[in-house]
C-alpha cells in the first residue's frame, strides 16, 4: 500500500504560480511511476502530468505543456507539480496518484493509489 497526501493548493490570480506536493508513505515510493490528474466540476478526471520511477522521463498534457513541471524527490518520498502562468481554466481538484509499476503511464487504469485531492482555484 502507498498512502498519498497532496498539499499546496489554494486560490491564485491568473498568471500566478503554485507548487503542489504529494507526500507518499507506506510501501516504497521509489519504484512507482507517479501522475498528477485534475477534475473540474462536471468533467472527467484527466491526467495532466506523469513521471517514471527515476524522474528521467515525463509526460505533459497539451493543455499544461510549457507551464507545468512535474518532478520527484525519491529521498523525500515526494512528488511535485510546479504550476506557472495559471489560467482560470486550470481551476480543478488536483490529485496525485501512484502507478502499480515503475514505467510512466498516461492511462488512469495504471494508477493503483490515489490521494484525496487538493483544490486549485484561479481567478481572472
Amino acid at each position: 500500500q502507498v498512502q498519498l497526501v497532496e498539499s499546496g493548493g489554494g486560490l491564485v490570480q491568473a498568471g500566478g504560480s503554485l507548487r503542489l506536493s504529494c507526500a507518499a508513505s507506506g510501501r516504497t515510493f521509489r519504484t512507482n511511476a507517479m501522475g498528477w490528474f485534475r477534475q473540474a466540476p462536471g468533467k472527467e478526471r484527466d491526467i495532466i502530468a506523469a513521471i517514471n520511477w527515476s524522474g528521467s522521463s515525463t509526460y505533459y498534457a497539451t493543455s499544461v505543456k510549457g507551464r507545468f513541471l512535474m518532478s520527484r524527490d525519491n529521498a523525500k518520498n515526494t512528488a511535485y507539480l510546479q504550476m506557472n502562468s495559471l489560467k482560470p481554466e486550470d481551476t480543478a481538484l488536483y490529485y496525485c496518484a501512484a502507478a502499480s509499476g515503475f514505467v510512466l503511464s498516461t492511462s488512469k487504469g495504471s494508477y493503483a493509489y490515489w490521494g484525496q485531492g487538493t483544490q486549485v482555484t484561479v481567478s481572472s
